[in-house]
């Protein structure tokens, strides 16, 4: 679980460094914060809830079938 989290902390911390650096002194701020800050924010954008889902394995015997009937589609 420490692999996981610490990274992770690290990275937001970084993060958080860059944006408020951004923020509240601008003039100093360089281009490390800026792709940090905009990197984190594209990472944000990303849909991590997404997971591949296990699908039970079907035997030789199952044939796959297709719901819809698509005989009626003229050309």
């Amino acid at each position: 679980m420490v692999r996981r989290w610490v990274p992770a902390l690290v990275l937001g911390g970084m993060w958080w460094w860059a944006v408020l650096r951004l923020a509240l002194e601008p003039e100093h701020a360089g281009l490390v914060e800026g792709a940090v800050a905009a990197g984190g924010w594209g990472l944000s954008l990303l849909p991590v809830h997404v997971a591949s889902a296990v699908r039970p394995e079907q035997g030789a015997d199952e044939a796959v079938t297709d719901p819809v009937d698509r005989t009626d589609i003229s050309s």
